[in-house]
C-alpha cells in the first residue's frame, strides 16, 4: 500500500470518517486478503500402502511404518484411501470389508532402522521412536491417529476449508536429531463365501473360532464379539466347500496439502469416544482427568414389544481446551444411525448420520455404511469453552444385536479466528505507534 495513501486512510480514521473494520480489512487486504484468505495452491499425491493379501474369510490386520507421505513444513488438508485390488480397481464392501483405517505420526531417531511391517495390534514402543499424538482426549496409546475412518471412507468429505489446516513438520517441533514420519493401520476383512457377512464384520467370536486373542491370553466369557476376535490372520467360517482364489490389496490413499505460510491457521485435531469413562483423580500437580477408552462396545437386541428399537449411548466429557469448530464427522459401524455431539448448554455443536448403500459396486454398496454426513459451521458460529462438558451421543438400531461397534466423533478446533490469527502483535504496536502520531 503507498504509504500517502495509508497516511491519508489514517488520517480519517482520527477524524471518525473510517471505521476500524474498514481499516482492518483495508491493511490485512493487502497482504493476505480480507480477513486472511489466500489463493490456495493445494498439491495432491496419490500413494500405494504395501501389499496385504487376503483369502476368502480371512483377516489383514497390518501396521505399515515409514509410508509414502508428503515431508516438510506442510498443512494438510484431506485425505481420502479406499481398497484396490492388484488392476487399481476398486473392490466392493461386501468382498472385502474395510473395518477401519488409521494414519499416525511418529519421530523416528535418525540412526533407527524402521521394521516398515508389523503384524496385529503391535505398535513402536523401543527406544528411538516417539508417537506424535492428536489432540486428545483419550489415554495414551488410544485413538491418538491423525486420520481415521471405515466403510464409510469413500463418500465421507475430509476436507479442512482455507485458510485452516493441519500444521505437521515444523522443525521447531521435531527433536533434535529426529525425523517425522508416518504409518497406517489396515484392518481388512475378506467376507467371500462367509456364512455370515455381517457377523463376520462385527468379529464374532463363535465365527473365528477363538477363545484366545493375539497373544494368546484368554479371552473373558461375556466377550462375544470385537478386536480380541478378528486379529491378523484370524478365519472367519467358510460355507462348506468354498473355495476361492487369494487376492492381492492395497490402500490407495490421497492426501491433499499446501506448504506453510503465515497466513495458514492451524486446526487441532480432537477425537471423542462414547465408550470413555471419564474419572477425576489428584496427584501432586492437582486434579487430572483419567480417560478409559474402550474404543468398542456391543449394542443388545430389543424386546419384541419395543415400538422402537433404537439403542442409545451417551458418555460425558471434559474438554481442557476449546476453540471454534471448524469440521466434525461421526464414525460408525453398520447398524448406526447417527452420532450427536452436545454441549453444556445442550446446544448442537455437530450430528453426523450414516448413508447406506442400495447397490453392489464399490461406494454403493447395500447394507454397508458408505458415507457419513459431515459438518462444517461458518468459523466462530460454533465455539467450545476451554474447560466445557460435552456430551456425546451415539445411537444404532437394536432391531438385530451387533457386536464390537464404535461411537467415535472427530473434531477440527481452531483456537483463533482468521482476524484474530492475522492479528499479529507486530501489527497491534504498529497501531499503537500510529495512535501516538496523532495524540
Amino acid at each position: 500500500m503507498d504509504s500517502w495513501i495509508l497516511i491519508k486512510i489514517l488520517l480519517q480514521i482520527k477524524m471518525g470518517l473510517i471505521l476500524p473494520l474498514t481499516i482492518l480489512m483495508l491493511i490485512l487486504g493487502t497482504t493476505c486478503g480480507a480477513f486472511g484468505k489466500r489463493e490456495s495452491k493445494v498439491k495432491t499425491a496419490i500413494f500405494l500402502s504395501p501389499k496385504f493379501e487376503l483369502g476368502p474369510g480371512s483377516v489383514a490386520n497390518k501396521y505399515d511404518y515409514d509410508i509414502d507421505f508428503p515431508r516438510g513444513h506442510i498443512a494438510l488438508k484431506s485425505f481420502n484411501a479406499e481398497v484396490i485390488d492388484e488392476l487399481g480397481n476398486p473392490v466392493p464392501l461386501h468382498e472385502t470389508y474395510l473395518h477401519h483405517w488409521v494414519v499416525a505420526r511418529y519421530y523416528e531417531a535418525k540412526h533407527v532402522a524402521t521394521h516398515t511391517r508389523y503384524d496385529g495390534h503391535r505398535e513402536l514402543h523401543q527406544s528411538g521412536h516417539v508417537m506424535v499424538r492428536n489432540g486428545g482426549i483419550c489415554q495414551r496409546d488410544v485413538l491418538g491417529q491423525y486420520f481415521g475412518l471405515g466403510s464409510e471412507t469413500r463418500g465421507t468429505a475430509t476436507d479442512v476449508p482455507d485458510p485452516f489446516g493441519i500444521v505437521v513438520g515444523d522443525p521447531a517441533e521435531i527433536p533434535e536429531g529426529y525425523e517425522e514420519k508416518w504409518l497406517v493401520n489396515i484392518h481388512a476383512i475378506d467376507t467371500r463365501g462367509v456364512v455370515d457377512k455381517l457377523g463376520c464384520t462385527e468379529c464374532r467370536c463363535d465365527l473365528y473360532n477363538v477363545t484366545e486373542d493375539e497373544y494368546g491370553r484368554p479371552i473373558r466369557s461375556d466377550y462375544k464379539g470385537g478386536l480380541f476376535c478378528c486379529y491378523d490372520e484370524s478365519q472367519c467360517k467358510l460355507r462348506e466347500g468354498f473355495e476361492g482364489p487369494k487376492r492381492s490389496l492395497y490402500l490407495r490413499y490421497t492426501v491433499k496439502w499446501v506448504d506453510w505460510d503465515k497466513f495458514i491457521v492451524p486446526v487441532t485435531i480432537y477425537i471423542l469416544d462414547v465408550t470413555d469413562t471419564v474419572k477425576i483423580a489428584d496427584d501432586s500437580s492437582g486434579v487430572v482427568l483419567e480417560h478409559n477408552c474402550l474404543t468398542e462396545y456391543d449394542v443388545e437386541s430389543c424386546s419384541s414389544g419395543e415400538k422402537e428399537c433404537l439403542h442409545v449411548k451417551r458418555t460425558r466429557v471434559p474438554v481442557q481446551k476449546g476453540g471454534y469448530v471448524i469440521y466434525g464427522v461421526a464414525h460408525q459401524h453398520s447398524g448406526g444411525t447417527g452420532s450427536s455431539l452436545y454441549g453444556k448448554d445442550g446446544r448442537v455443536i455437530c450430528s453426523s448420520v450414516p448413508k447406506y448403500g442400495k447397490g453392489k459396486d464399490a461406494g454403493n454398496e447395500e447394507n454397508y455404511i458408505v458415507g457419513m454426513s459431515t459438518c462444517y459451521p461458518r468459523p466462530g458460529s460454533v465455539k467450545i469453552m476451554h474447560g466445557e462438558t460435552l456430551t456425546l451421543e451415539s445411537n444404532y438400531s437394536s432391531t438385530h444385536g451387533h457386536t464390537g461397534v464404535m461411537g467415535l466423533f472427530y473434531l477440527l478446533v481452531a483456537e483463533q479466528l482468521p482476524f484474530q490469527h492475522f492479528t499479529h502483535p507486530s501489527r497491534s504496536s504498529f497501531f499503537t505507534n500510529i495512535n501516538t502520531l496523532f495524540s
